[in-house]
């Protein structure tokens, strides 16, 4: 009898797969925070990623000091799952070159991606892709290391899908506060916040050109922070929206408090986890032929979408049958 054929060689031969990355974000600045977070992440499990700080987290004058700092608590034991990253300063800071050869250099074999905020360009994304692969290079790190970038100036909305074509990128992420600042009061202070960030014409325009950027070009949409800080349900909201209405599959947390119900919001339902996983059986059975389940009938188009739901499922902690689980995990 033939060996079953796993659904990420049978259905995606040939393509650049689809990144299975947290539906979460954390951003932490000093390191009391990052450690906490890091602690956070072993209590919950690789729910979310970490993003440290050296943008807003380094105070002047101290950004190789705080570069460093990071270099060194990612390369403790306390960075246990390795689900940790960096956002650096911009391209036009003058520490941003020194950001990337402290950190590529000092922590590149465990950085889980480095995020560049407020490019205006494709071209300065482009340079600095360039820049981390031949920092990389040349300190021996055997590993691309995935690039996220901040959609938050006129110009990188402008480049957005050509921003997001570029090689070595994981997620195109929209950085509202900045976004809404650069329009000189045009859009007011409300669009920073629910509902008027969904609503307003602008802001959803560019949110939707993100997203449609984004998955275009195979790589994940991630949606900006919200201003709430402890109201879980205003939180879980705010992710739905973002979710179910723009097409978001990731999004940015600036509390702890916000890290579950934004997990929560972004997890696919229960019931689709259970027919898709059931589906994805029948049609393994069948060898990834056309099937008939629950009398509908179902080709590789759907298994396609099922099995992508079965892979949030796992990074988002939604239970898989366990026959699933076994077959495909």
């Amino acid at each position: 009898m033939a060996k079953p054929v796993h659904p990420g060689e049978a259905l995606f031969r040939g393509e650049k797969p689809f990144p299975v990355i947290p539906a979460c974000e954390h951003i932490a600045g000093s390191e009391k925070l990052i450690l906490k977070s890091l602690a956070l992440q072993d209590e919950l499990g690789p729910i979310f990623d970490l993003t440290c700080d050296c943008e807003d987290g380094a105070r002047a004058g101290e950004e190789t000091e705080h570069a460093e700092m990071i270099v060194r608590v990612l390369r403790s034991g306390a960075n246990k799952i390795r689900q940790a990253g960096v956002r650096v300063h911009d391209f036009t800071h003058p520490h941003f070159r020194k950001d990337i050869e402290i950190l590529v250099a000092g922590a590149g074999e465990v950085l889980a991606h480095v995020t560049l905020p407020k490019p205006t360009a494709a071209a300065q994304v482009a340079e600095t892709i360039e820049l981390i692969q031949k920092v990389a290079a040349r300190h021996r790190i055997g590993r691309q290391i995935p690039v996220h970038v901040l959609i938050e100036t006129h110009g990188a909305l402008r480049d957005a899908f050509e921003i997001a074509a570029l090689p070595g990128l994981q997620t195109l992420d929209f950085g509202l506060l900045d976004f809404v600042a650069a329009h000189h009061g045009a859009v007011p202070a409300q669009a920073m916040r629910s509902p008027g960030q969904f609503e307003h014409k602008l802001i959803a325009r560019a949110k939707t050109e993100v997203v449609a950027a984004a998955l275009a070009n195979g790589i994940v949409p991630a949606h900006n922070i919200t201003q709430d800080l402890k109201s879980a349900e205003t939180i879980f909201g705010d992710a739905r929206r973002a979710r179910y209405e723009f097409g978001f599959l990731r999004m940015w947390s600036i509390h702890p408090a916000q890290i579950r119900p934004i997990v929560d919001a972004m997890k696919p339902d229960h019931s689709e986890v259970q027919e898709g996983a059931a589906i994805l059986l029948a049609g393994q059975a069948a060898g990834w032929g056309p099937i008939q389940h629950a009398g509908g009938l179902h080709d590789r188009a759907s298994y396609r979408y099922y099995w992508e739901v079965l892979q949030k499922a796992r990074v988002t902690g939604v239970a898989i049958p366990e026959e699933a689980a076994k077959a495909f995990f």
